[in-house]
């Protein structure tokens, strides 16, 4: 769970670097089972950070300073 914008800074790099590794995947694996099963791991991974970035943002700072849970 991201609780501060440092944290927020530091997922939103890790979602950057995992997107550059999936289309570097689809760029060099010629294989679709392959692929697949190389990207799904990183998809999923995208899929909770995503999340946790979303979850984070929709709170408001104040609900965050208190601990109050969005």
């Amino acid at each position: 769970m991201i609780s501060n914008d440092q944290e927020l800074q530091a997922t939103l790099e890790r979602v950057r670097q995992f997107q550059l590794q999936v289309a570097n995947l689809r760029r060099v694996e010629r294989n679709l089972e392959n692929y697949r099963l190389s990207a799904s791991g990183y998809l999923a991974e995208l899929d909770r950070m995503t999340l946790e970035v979303r979850d984070y943002l929709w709170s408001h700072p104040t609900e965050v300073q208190q601990g109050v849970p969005a």
